[in-house]
């Protein structure tokens, strides 16, 4: 096999890698995280394909060429080829790291840490996510701590599409973790402390909801359901939820969209 002719074989080996890989980048993403992330993935995949076939390719090709010679001689000095190595290896590593940072440093992305003081007096709409051993809580447009919440629901965490969602993510009792993978979303749950997740989801539809970190015997219950509705359909369940409370009821959301949970008593 000549050289001309491996070159060949390891190029069309690298496009038919990127072929097979691009139809799963080219799903819809469900939220901006998600989307930032697979744009990640597949950055650094188009740089790794290639990289792994020329050095697998080149494996290859010393093997058999040579698998005759039991006296292997050393490699020539080559500080040309030298040179070019370290180069490209410096500028593969510099697009590496530019890429994952530009990425990891999105707030649609890291979570960030806040605590009880910052929730307070910060005039943020956001939704107030509690974990408890074994369930969740969910608080919308205000704090279950100071008492601003009016539309609180145990079953469904519901989200507006098209807009930008923030969740503080919280525990009452001992660690736990807030897991959507679907939607790109993760953080830990802390006592006495926040993790701001930032999103804005793309997609309606439901989405799995669990505890990403083991905290008990109970841990495998705490399986829920994300909802992602239109706007408007977000906007009239709040208000009809407010109506709900307004008007005395102590039932939760059962009553009227089927997923609303009374607020549990931390064990």
């Amino acid at each position: 096999m000549t050289r001309r002719r491996a070159g060949m074989v390891a190029l069309f080996a690298a496009a038919l890698f990127a072929l097979i890989a691009e139809p799963v980048a080219a799903q819809p993403a469900a939220s901006t995280t998600v989307e930032q992330i697979w744009d990640l993935n597949m950055n650094l995949l188009y740089v790794a394909i290639p990289i792994t076939v020329l050095v697998e390719g080149i494996l290859i090709y010393t093997v058999w060429r040579f698998r005759n010679q039991e006296e292997p001689l050393p490699t020539m000095e080559n500080r040309r080829l030298e040179i070019t190595w370290t180069v490209a290896t410096a500028v593969i590593l510099l697009f590496v790291g530019v890429a994952s940072y530009q990425v990891l440093a999105s707030p649609y992305v890291t979570a960030e840490s806040t605590n009880q003081a910052e929730l307070q007096t910060e005039e943020v709409t956001h939704i107030e996510v509690q974990a408890y051993k074994y369930g969740w809580q969910f608080y919308y447009n205000g704090s279950s701590f100071d008492g601003t919440t009016e539309v609180t629901s145990g079953q469904t965490l519901r989200m507006p599409a098209n807009q930008e969602v923030e969740l503080r993510v919280t525990s009452r009792d001992w660690l736990h973790a807030f897991h959507v993978p679907s939607l790109g979303l993760k953080a830990d749950a802390f006592p006495g402390q926040y993790n701001t997740l930032r999103t804005i989801p793309t997609e309606t539809g439901s989405y799995q909801l669990y505890c990403a970190e083991y905290c008990g015997s109970g841990h495998s219950k705490m399986l829920r359901t994300v909802e992602v509705m239109p706007q408007g359909e977000y906007d009239a369940w709040i208000e009809d939820q407010r109506a709900s409370s307004s008007g005395n009821e102590t039932s939760d959301d059962n009553s009227t969209s089927g997923d609303m949970a009374a607020t549990p008593t931390p064990a």
